[in-house]
């Protein structure tokens, strides 16, 4: 018989942590930790703020870190159930990546390609790491790009739209690259519409889930959604209920934030909504794509 489950699922977090603004660590952990998953933070780098509109940010990197920290985990018997990795500061923090996903073959490998936003690579996100990232992807589970992301690691333009079929082409051609599941967020298709689309390769499934578009960009909502749908998969969701539930409580978080009218450099308002996560609703309003 096999050993019951005795504790949460347990998750190697690989991102940064920001001190002002909300996203990476600073949300992984919360949004993570309401579903029922344990966060095991693995930073790259410590910034004082994020790096979209504070100026000069205060940078530390923990590349040395990582490395320590997996030979420390190995040599005390810790297991993870997932290693998921975001934002990267350097090109040698992927080959520390790669050498937790080796380490842990059994666990699911999440990786969310965080390198630009809006047609345009972050100016973090230099030549090399770009072309880099796709050796990540190639050892990952699951990816979580958004539509530049997904323009890159293809080597194509960024597109303004995409049809069905163009989506559906899109997700394949990323899936090619390793990954058994794509989620690509943030998509504007032609028929006017915002959607996340997904495709399980194992099962030649593609998802669509509307979002509900409000005029405004924050920070971290990458952070969060690939959290929600990470969480939810380890808690036995589906791959487009759990693309449901992460458009869900980031269309919900973005409407909140939205209402209070903060800045929104400082990302968006987890304290009002976490409380949704923990209730575990059903739903059901992904369809096929």
């Amino acid at each position: 018989m096999p050993a019951l489950q005795t504790g949460p699922k347990k998750v190697a977090a690989i991102h940064d942590l920001s001190g002002v603004g909300r996203c990476a660590l600073s949300v992984v952990l919360p949004v993570l930790s309401a579903i029922g998953v344990q966060v095991c933070p693995i930073p790259t780098a410590i910034l004082s703020t994020h790096t979209g509109g504070f100026g000069d940010v205060a940078f530390f990197d923990l590349t040395d870190f990582l490395n320590q920290s997996l030979s420390h985990y190995k040599n005390i018997g810790v297991e993870f159930d997932c290693v998921y990795s975001g934002f990267l500061g350097s090109e040698h923090q992927i080959d520390s990546c790669l050498n937790y996903f080796k380490s842990y073959p059994n666990a699911l490998a999440v990786v969310d390609p965080v390198m630009g936003d809006h047609g345009k690579p972050y100016r973090t996100y230099t030549p090399v790491m770009r072309a880099r990232m796709v050796e990540l992807v190639q050892a990952a589970d699951i990816i979580t790009p958004n539509l530049t992301e997904s323009a890159m690691l293809l080597g194509m333009d960024y597109p303004a739209t995409l049809t069905h079929s163009e989506a559906k082409s899109m997700l394949a051609r990323l899936s090619e690259k390793g990954p058994r599941q794509v989620v690509i967020t943030g998509v504007p298709m032609a028929t006017g519409e915002m959607a996340n689309l997904g495709y399980d390769r194992e099962r030649g499934a593609f998802w669509y889930v509307k979002c509900n578009y409000v005029p405004v960009s924050y920070p971290g909502t990458g952070d969060v959604f690939a959290s929600v749908l990470t969480g939810s998969l380890l808690m036995g969701d589906s791959l487009p209920m759990a693309m449901d539930r992460a458009t869900r409580y980031v269309e919900l978080t973005i409407h909140t934030t939205f209402s209070f009218g903060t800045d929104t450099r400082e990302g968006i308002m987890l304290e009002k909504t976490l409380p949704w996560l923990t209730e575990r609703q059903m739903v059901s309003g992904f369809k096929p794509l």
